[in-house]
């Protein structure tokens, strides 16, 4: 009988999995790149750019309002990461280990489903003067008319802050359970309340700072999205001016072919603007970690926290609720008839419009899913090689391996998708759907690392060893044994892969050069022309494709186990 280091030092191309899944993922933004800083300054020969020069961005720097959109772009982006965190951290350190955690905990995951501009629409249909909050209001005080206040792209981007906010704490919630029991954090808490701390003051004193390194590359990762997000902005954020990536998609559209070298001058500006974010919020960990040094050997136990304990709940349902009824808000638009304020429901129903635009409808759903579900399946396929190598002997990424991954969730997408679309070009294989689906792929790659490592690590490994001992090869135990046990698992990652897919917006718009509809691009481009009731049916879509799938992952399971106890449990 062979032994079981031997077994797994065999060589074999699993090994290439990981410089595959690496190339894969970083490949493209690193040509991106390159493509992206060459015409920034001057390059591109196709152009006519034969030499480098400064003048793209001169021209950058001439553009009336630039100072506003980078403004926008960093202040906003700054203040919905903050407020997430904060939110996350008051919330987890207010109420962990009560039923009312894994309650909201159950009511904030099914958030991540939901695609940014599916929510981003909700809140709008929501918030807007004619919303369903002005028209519950409109009904208590007498109303005729909606109020003439601006609550949507308003000229501070509080509409665009609220989005991104409660989009973004279900994620931060999500990687902070994560980190919770690495930390030992129901044990640690228990400890600072014998002490005398207060729930929220021992939280934050104890167990913040173990978890705080374990989640900070999602928190940047927030961080770099809010800054440079495009679709929510094009609903939410102020137009005149609009915030500096959208602006760049604007002279990445225009006519004009010269533009195409302010874009990339903007594109790198763009990179410089995430990274001078990156660091003020670097610079504020350490304030804040020097403060907290001081607050806690001043010995205060901080026991009456009702309040904040209070504000944490209050503000976790104001973001589920926000969400919810903001897509329910999309539902009822989808099927409205005549609408008129302030009635909180339609006077009929219709099904005309869905029966009008079914055919349309019908092909870029089908678009949608086929690219979703191509960049999914590269994605597990290379997902579950990299971590079987892992198991075979490989070990463990370090944190600098773990930081590979969120590169692409770090570096702005308007930043090197330009360049990615002349890289594309280079090659031959412009404006394909291999390039789309590659253009997903590098996004959905590191959602789905991240949703099945940990499952995937936690297996216990006596069922392989015990399978490997009864004289079954490593690719049998990997087939037979431990795929089985993790279906869940790999349902659950498919599923997540899947709703990243389908929310992808700018890699679709850009690398597919507006010949792959989708429907997140084409929910966007309804954004400006303001029919709640198209907006309605796309927005409902996009909700609808990725609940789906998380159905199918819970199904799935229930059925091929129902006989197998222990298996249908998750277990």
């Amino acid at each position: 009988m062979p032994d079981i280091a031997q077994i797994r030092k065999r060589p074999g191309l699993l090994r290439l999995a990981p410089i595959l899944t690496v190339a894969v993922m970083l490949g493209p933004v690193i040509a991106g790149l390159i493509g992206t800083v060459l015409p920034a300054f001057g390059y591109l020969p196709v152009l006519g750019g034969d030499h480098f020069r400064i003048d793209p961005w001169r021209d950058l720097a001439a553009m009336p309002g630039l100072g506003q959109s980078m403004r926008l772009s960093f202040v906003n982006g700054l203040a919905a990461t903050l407020i997430s965190f904060g939110a996350v951290v008051l919330f987890c350190a207010a109420w962990q280990g009560t039923r009312s955690f894994a309650l909201m905990q159950r009511v904030l995951s099914p958030i991540l489903s939901v695609p940014h501009a599916a929510a981003a629409f909700g809140l709008a249909f929501l918030i807007a003067p004619s919303g369903w909050i002005a028209r519950i209001f409109a009904n208590i005080g007498g109303w005729d008319r909606p109020p003439d206040i601006l609550t949507v792209q308003d000229g501070w981007g509080l509409a665009l802050i609220a989005g991104l906010v409660v989009k973004e704490i279900p994620f931060l919630l999500l990687m902070t359970l994560a980190a919770l029991p690495q930390a030992d954090a129901q044990r640690t808490q228990q400890v600072a309340l014998t002490l005398g701390y207060g729930r929220v003051s021992g939280w934050i004193k104890t167990v913040l700072p173990h978890i705080y390194p374990q989640i900070r590359l999602p928190v940047l990762a927030v961080l770099a999205y809010s800054t440079s997000v495009v679709d929510v902005a094009l609903i939410l954020a102020p137009t005149t001016p609009p915030p500096l990536a959208v602006r760049i998609v604007q002279w990445l559209s225009d006519p004009d072919l010269s533009m195409r070298f302010v874009a990339s001058a903007g594109a790198m500006a763009q990179l410089l603007l995430v990274l001078a974010a990156m660091l003020v919020w670097v610079a504020g960990e350490r304030v804040v970690a020097h403060m907290g040094c001081i607050l806690t050997q001043a010995g205060r136990r901080g026991r009456r926290d009702g309040a904040v304990r209070g504000v944490a709940a209050a503000i976790a349902m104001i973001s589920a609720a926000a969400v919810f009824f903001g897509l329910a808000g999309l539902m009822v638009w989808s099927f409205a008839g005549y609408w008129r304020f302030p009635d909180l429901l339609p006077e009929h129903w219709s099904l005309r419009l869905w029966q009008r635009q079914f055919d349309g409808l019908m092909i870029t759903l089908g678009q949608t899913a086929l690219i979703g579900a191509l960049a999914v399946g590269m994605a597990i396929v290379l997902v579950l090689a990299c971590l079987e190598q892992e198991e075979r002997g490989a070990g463990r990424p370090g944190r600098r391996g773990m930081a590979l991954i969120y590169v692409p969730l770090l570096v702005p997408q308007v930043s090197f998708m330009f360049g990615m679309q002349v890289f594309f070009t280079y090659i031959g294989l412009d404006r394909t759907l291999i390039s789309v689906v590659i253009g997903h792929l590098v996004f959905v790659l590191p959602y789905v690392f991240l949703a099945l490592a940990d499952p995937f690590r936690a297996l216990d490994r006596r069922y392989g060893q015990t399978a490997l001992c009864l004289g079954a090869g490593a690719n049998r135990v990997f087939w037979q044994v431990r795929l089985p046990l993790l279906l869940r698992a790999v349902l659950v990652a498919l599923a997540i892969g899947f709703a990243v897919s389908i929310g992808q917006y700018l890699p679709t718009l850009l690398i597919g050069a507006g010949r792959f509809a989708t429907i997140t691009t084409e929910a966007v481009a309804l954004a400006a022309g303001g029919d709640r009731r198209m907006i309605g049916i796309y927005g409902l879509l996009q909700m609808i494709l990725p609940f789906c799938g998380f159905v199918l992952a819970m199904i799935v399971p229930a059925v091929l186990f129902r006989h197998r106890r222990g298996m249908a449990a998750g277990k």
